[in-house]
């Protein structure tokens, strides 16, 4: 299982202002080791965001996004003391939820 995710949920205004930083190693497949064999591809393939339970947010990932990507996005109607779950699975069937409190 992957590093948990670091996620921070503020408000700003009238929504609040989500930001994610996702441990993955986000290898594109076209890497080589020293010993010059091809390392697999392993990425994150979809990544999706719930605020209180209800979709609010969902992204379809592939190779070109760096490793620990960094993730920000705004929920409107957003309160605080909101529960906000993310969730990503990648393309070795791996996935992994965390959640934050809106503050």
């Amino acid at each position: 299982m992957a590093d948990p995710m670091r996620i921070r949920a503020q408000m700003a205004g009238d929504k609040a202002n989500v930001r994610v930083l996702m441990s993955h190693e986000m290898e594109t497949g076209q890497r080589r080791d020293s010993a010059g064999k091809t390392i697999p591809a392993w990425f994150i393939q979809e990544v999706t965001a719930l605020h209180n339970g209800k979709q609010v947010m969902s992204a379809e990932w592939g190779t070109p996004v760096s490793k620990n990507p960094f993730l920000q996005f705004f929920v409107k109607g957003a309160k605080a003391g909101d529960k906000i779950a993310v969730t990503w699975v990648d393309n070795k069937g791996d996935k992994r939820t965390d959640e934050a409190t809106v503050s």
